[in-house]
């Protein structure tokens, strides 16, 4: 018991922690998104520009295997996510971090490689990266102005989560239901939920050693609002 005390002294909750060593914290977490963004893009370029590896991606999502994609992600997921909150190792939070990046650069391959190759729209691409960044900004300047708590959003945006996944799993095995435009949008508000309650809980519910986790988690939400955005000026004619 004494030891946990003398821990939590060590590393304090970042809203209990001194103006300093709080402003550090920050800077670190997103110094690490930043990195994470990066790593992203730039896996992603590598990857939907090599044929070998984007065009078999693509003919997996083609052949009615979403549903396995879909778990094994959630899968790469929940380790990263275990990972990266695991306090005792630093380590082991950056294996998180990067096999979660990695893992979205595969999920995202596929589309990004049919609107180079297909689309032939480039542009869709960049602007809904600048929707996204107009967004996220937006809503952690609010955060971090207010320093308002989002944490009472947690059972909610579980439920709305849960839901989604459940669409889309019958999505999936009933292929005559198209989850289009207004799914999106929903995903997109969602997404905007997460992005409150994750940056939130870096101003009150992380300790200032967690700059890795909570970095990872401000990056999954992104990520997910990028994919629905990029959905929908895809279907922009």
């Amino acid at each position: 018991m004494s030891y946990g005390n003398e821990y939590a002294q060590e590393n304090p909750f970042a809203i209990d922690a001194v103006r300093e060593e709080r402003a550090a914290f920050i800077r670190r977490t997103y110094a690490h998104l930043t990195g994470a963004i990066f790593g992203f893009a730039g896996l992603l370029y590598i990857f939907s520009q090599n044929d070998a590896i984007a065009i078999p991606l693509m003919k997996l999502w083609g052949v009615g295997n979403g549903l396995l994609i879909l778990g094994l992600f959630m899968v790469t997921s929940w380790v990263a996510n275990s990972w990266a909150l695991s306090g005792g190792s630093l380590t082991k939070q950056y294996l998180g971090l990067m096999l979660y990046t990695v893992a979205e650069a595969v999920i995202f391959t596929p589309i990004i490689f049919y609107i180079l190759r297909f689309q032939q729209r480039p542009e869709v691409i960049m602007d809904a990266g600048v929707m996204t960044v107009v967004i996220f900004g937006g809503l952690t300047a609010f955060v971090m102005l207010t320093g308002a708590d989002f944490s009472f959003l947690r059972g909610i945006l579980a439920v709305l989560g849960f839901a989604a996944i459940g669409l889309i799993i019958i999505a999936a095995l009933f292929g005559g239901i198209q989850l289009g435009t207004w799914f999106s949008v929903a995903m997109v508000g969602l997404m905007a939920g997460y992005i409150l309650y994750d940056t939130s809980n870096i101003l009150h519910h992380y300790r200032t050693d967690q700059h890795v986790a909570a970095a990872l988690g401000l990056f999954a939400s992104i990520a997910t609002m990028f994919w629905y955005v990029l959905r929908l000026f895809m279907s922009r004619d």
